[in-house]
């Protein structure tokens, strides 16, 4: 049948064969031709239409949802009103826009040429659309949810194509972009970001009584339980700087968090209250908080990271990450990209989150340069985040009471630094739980606690360098932890349940003026108790009522505690202060020397060229290695990685990951690499010991 006449089973002839006929014209000359055009114009209309709600399904819904959900992206990459609209204009129009004009293009094909072009994209975007539904609502993944999303395109662009209905609904969806959008500028909790209320709340007021200056640190998903050692105190072996502050500070060992999520832990730290709605960190949600109540008496100098509780009448942020309108684009872009996979994805955007380098931002050391011959920070310091050394650099004594307040993203993942402050590069998209995963994972955490620690000791030996040492109140928490338990990894209800002294407990440590001597309180501290307390220990009285309870005041009775993993929701968890966990003890041949070995099978070493010129002091090396081995290598067998001949690290050769590995590997230890070439060695490690040298490629 040709494209002018009216489809089978669509007697009205209305559909993309009338529209066909109508852009074609009439060849009998019934309609004049300013009708015929005006007709295939509505047509064209229509189709653009249809195109939108589609678009509008698969790209603006989805990204705006996750944004509209997720106001520290924004926080984070410090976006003004502008930017943020920009971007939301260009997710709601850029994407219609494009598949739009390529459907336009077809028309140069002709009218049979375009109507087929358009019945194309209409199954093209519901096949992505059935890829989004069949991976929430199914099973299937992978090839099988694309091969059944074809299937459910090719339906679905039939279905359009036969009858009247499927078109009539699609043009009416159209509004939908336009909806999304109100959605997130007026009701998501993004939208205080773009349209923020107000400038704070009610300042403290001052009690009689000393004045301190109050330094506080709060660092990024850090469980205590990555602090202990066998004997239940802190590693003074691995983290000797985190066991200095306690030897010198009020050790709170049963402090838990409020939250896995920042946006709902922090506010909840700087306000004293439980998280109670859905509110964006932001100071228009949260107007009593520290930065208020301190702001009329003491100085502000704040970084925060994604957060902004510090309103601008209080503070600026002189420091910022990598911003701007082409940063958010190319973060949305591979948020996008993980929203539209046929497989499971994180959906976070916090996993764009990472410190800026002094180096990157250019900008100059904290000095004095520590005095340590172990540590190459001549060579290293410009590793160093940037916010931190403005936080170092501030770090001196005033006329009037300074509050130094820095939110430090460390050692929250993506994990890049060894203990000491090297830094390295692995895939963005490496396992974190599973066989073998769970453990690397744990590994990375810990080596980037391991230069956390370092961190910690150039905030001590400053204050001390400084003199503000003895006068200062110093605070150091986390705002929560991470679960490493295999099957529960992370930090949402599963890891909630199966491992809350991962997720909840947390390092607490404060450090009065003039106190010398350390001391460990086991009282119910919970994370609301944190503002309180340091409003106490600074002599300002709270105009607001708050959830916490100072640490000058008789501990709580209750030994109970609660978690939110969702606002106005809390989560009861049981325990006490967490046992040291079994650390895994390392592989006997780590740290050997190995010679000649027996030649084995073949192996894949993902960037081997990396070996052959290396800079220690640089500040970075090859110090992740990863990459995959033949199907006929049993999952489970040992790897043990050389560098120029010594041990590095014995790990399990794994099922075949997303990525295509079935290995990887982190070499914790710096001192195995030399400046120049250096040699990465494999060995398959069998029952009996024996070695067997793979062949690298």
């Amino acid at each position: 049948m040709g494209p002018a006449g009216p489809s089978p089973g669509h007697p009205t002839g209305t559909g993309d064969t009338a529209q066909a006929r109508a852009e074609a014209g009439d060849p009998g000359g019934a309609v004049p031709g300013g009708r015929r055009r005006a007709s295939a114009w509505r047509a064209e209309v229509g189709r653009v239409a249809e195109v939108a709600a589609l678009v509008g399904l698969v790209v603006t819904q989805p990204l705006l949802d996750v944004l509209g959900r997720s106001p520290d992206f924004f926080l984070f990459h410090r976006a003004d009103r502008r930017e943020i609209l920009l971007l939301v204009a260009l997710i709601a129009a850029a994407p219609t826009a494009a598949v739009a004009l390529l459907g336009l293009l077809s028309r140069l094909a002709g009218p049979a040429g375009r109507g087929a072009a358009h019945t194309l994209l209409v199954g093209l975007l519901l096949a992505a659309l059935a890829v989004q539904v069949g991976r929430h609502g199914t099973p299937l993944r992978g090839v099988p949810l694309l091969v059944v999303a074809g299937l459910a395109g090719a339906a679905g662009a039939a279905a359009h194509r036969r009858w009247r209905a499927p078109s009539r609904v699609l043009r009416v969806a159209a509004a939908g972009p336009l909806l999304f959008v109100g959605l997130f500028l007026f009701a998501s909790p993004s939208s205080a970001v773009v349209l923020p209320r107000g400038d704070g709340g009610a300042a403290g007021v001052a009690q009689p009584g000393v004045h301190p200056p109050v330094v506080m640190l709060v660092l990024d998903e850090l469980p205590l339980v990555s602090l202990l050692g066998p004997d239940g105190r802190i590693g003074a072996a691995r983290f000797p700087h985190f066991a200095e502050l306690a030897a010198g500070s009020t050790w709170y060992r049963n402090a838990t968090g409020v939250s896995g999520w920042t946006p709902y832990a922090l506010p909840a730290m700087l306000s004293g209250r439980y998280p109670t709605t859905s509110a964006a960190p932001h100071y228009s949600h949260h107007p009593d908080n520290l930065f208020t109540a301190f702001g009329g008496l003491y100085d502000i100098r704040a970084e925060e990271s994604i957060t902004r509780l510090c309103p601008p009448s209080r503070c600026d942020h002189p420091i910022s990450p990598e911003q701007g309108l082409g940063v958010l684009v190319r973060e949305t872009a591979t948020l996008l990209g993980r929203v539209a996979a046929p497989v499971d994805s994180r959906v976070d955007p916090a996993d764009s989150y990472r410190e800026r380098t002094r180096a990157e931002a250019g900008i100059d050391a904290a000095e004095p340069v520590p005095d340590d011959p172990k540590f190459r920070w001549d060579s290293l310091d410009d590793n160093q985040p940037a916010r931190f050394t403005a936080f170092l650099a501030g770090l001196r004594p005033a006329a009037r009471p300074t509050l130094h307040f820095l939110h430090l993203l460390m050692p929250h993942s993506p994990w890049a630094y060894l203990p000491s402050g090297v830094r390295y590069d692995a895939p963005e998209d490496l396992p974190v739980d599973g066989d073998g995963w769970a453990e690397l994972a744990r590994q990375r955490h810990l080596a980037q606690l391991g230069y956390t620690d370092r961190l910690i000791g150039e905030t001590l030996r400053t204050l001390r360098a400084r003199g503000l040492y003895d006068q200062a109140l110093l605070v150091v928490t986390a705002d929560h932890g991470v679960s490493f338990t295999r099957g529960a990894q992370g930090r949402g209800m599963d890891a909630i349940k199966a491992a809350p002294d991962q997720v909840a407990w947390v390092p607490m440590f404060v450090k009065t003026p003039g106190q010398r001597a350390g001391r460990v309180d086991d009282r119910n501290w919970q994370h609301v108790d944190l503002l309180p307390t340091v409003a106490d220990e600074a002599a300002i009285r709270l105009p607001w009522r708050v959830d916490g309870r100072s640490a000058r005041q008789a501990p709580r009775a209750d030994g109970g505690k609660v978690f939110y993993d969702r606002p106005g929701q809390p989560t009861p968890i049981s325990g006490g202060v967490p046992a040291p966990p079994a650390a895994p003890a390392p592989h006997p041949l780590v740290g050997t020397t190995v010679g000649d070995r027996p030649a084995g099978g073949p192996a894949q070493v993902a960037d081997l060229a990396a070996f052959a010129a290396v800079d220690p002091d640089a500040g970075r090396l090859p110090a992740a290695v990863w990459g995959d081995l033949p199907d006929r290598v049993p999952d489970g067998t040992l790897l043990a990685v050389a560098v120029n001949g010594r041990v590095g690290a014995v790990v399990p050769v794994v099922p075949r990951d997303a990525g295509g590995r079935r290995f990887a590997a982190l070499l914790t230890d710096d001192r195995l690499f030399h400046a120049g070439s250096n040699r990465l060695d494999l060995y398959q490690v069998a029952a009996d010991g024996t070695l067997r040298r793979l062949q690298l490629s």
